[in-house]
């Protein structure tokens, strides 16, 4: 008995000699309750410390958002503030859109695929060596009036990042796509757009959000307390990191509506604060849908973030890219698959 327990005892030693280095951490984006024992500590979380930290990053993220708030038109702002999101249909000028639909869709570029279930999520990264080969796909993430609302909703000077994304639904054998479950990101304000490039119905998964679950109410942040305090040991995973899954029969104890589903035409922009509940709906057949993705989380207790300037953007693209290939290479030597796998160069017009 002694020998077995050992290596647990020797593990729970470090982890516990380790425990001042993860000090710096609260006031990071860090959200694992598993694998952070300053963010998971039960004695910390009695104490408050989840509801405390939602709390004081709403707060920086308002800060963030006050110098953004003119380029934002009054009426977005309180839709926004609401109900978490923004739905603008007809988005871009017919002559762009269908120019930009032609050139994505006739791209070709290395990219990542993502399994997920029975699901696969793939993306092609638009940096700036991938903007140079698609000129109104450039137009559009230069557009102020793109860009605008995401910064601000996204409480972030800085650039995005920008992708084409394609997700396959019912693509592979595997269990139900864990982003058919309603969740929330991440602890603290964020943001994702789509602009649609393919009309979305029941049979694609169209988006879902539960109006207003990005506010920080009494019973939201009662129910985060709640949860905090056993979450490092949640059985679901995704939870127990900090990605907390909810159940449809909670939204009413939260005082919140039922999930709205975007079934949307093409040419829709949809901006989305995804510290709110939400998830990707459940598709009726196998199929596709392609679309613009745009992904911004600044660090939340920040009261300022970086601008939006062409060398800070070409550094954070080549480090992102870096650690997909990293995390690639590492899986694949040992025999596995990364979160995100490197794919050869395909069109995506054929990739349907």
């Amino acid at each position: 008995m002694a020998t077995t327990d050992r290596p647990a005892s020797r593990r729970q030693l470090l982890r516990h000699l380790a425990l001042p280095l993860y000090l710096p951490t609260v006031l990071t984006g860090a959200k694992s309750f598993a694998n952070n024992p300053i963010i998971g500590s039960p004695l910390l979380n009695r104490l408050g410390l989840h509801p405390a930290r939602m709390i004081l990053a709403q707060g920086m993220a308002e800060v963030r958002r006050t110098p953004l708030a003119f380029s934002v038109s009054a009426e977005d702002r309180a839709a926004f503030r609401r109900d978490g999101f923004l739905v603008k249909e007809n988005f871009l000028q017919a002559a762009h859109f269908e120019q930009l639909n032609d050139e994505v869709r006739r791209y070709r570029a290395p990219g990542w695929e993502c399994h997920q279930g029975d699901t696969i999520t793939h993306r092609l990264l638009l940096d700036e060596a991938a903007l140079q080969q698609l000129p109104a796909t450039r137009a559009l993430i230069r557009d102020p009036a793109f860009r605008r609302p995401l910064s601000w909703a996204g409480a972030h000077a800085g650039a995005p990042v920008f992708y084409i994304q394609r997700i396959f639904n019912f693509a592979t054998q595997g269990p139900p796509d864990p982003q058919r479950h309603l969740h929330t990101d991440t602890f603290h304000p964020t943001v994702k757009a789509w602009l649609f490039l393919d009309d979305v119905d029941e049979r694609k998964g169209p988006f879902t959000y539960v109006p207003g679950s990005h506010r920080l109410t009494r019973a939201r942040l009662h129910a985060q307390y709640r949860r905090s305090l056993e979450a490092r040991k949640d059985p679901i995973r995704y939870s127990a990191r900090g990605s907390l899954r909810w159940r449809e029969q909670e939204l009413k104890e939260l005082g919140l509506p039922p999930p709205r589903e975007f079934a949307v035409a093409r040419n829709t922009l949809v901006i989305a604060d995804t510290s709110g509940i939400h998830r990707r709906g459940e598709a009726s057949e196998p199929g596709s849908r392609l679309e613009i993705w745009a992904f911004s989380r600044p660090s939340p207790f920040l009261p300022v973030t970086p601008p939006a300037i062409a060398p800070l953007t070409r550094l954070r693209d080549r480090a992102l890219l870096t650690w997909m290939e990293r995390q690639d290479a590492r899986a694949r030597r040992a025999g596995g698959l990364p979160s995100w796998r490197a794919v050869e160069p395909t069109r995506v017009d054929e990739l349907a």
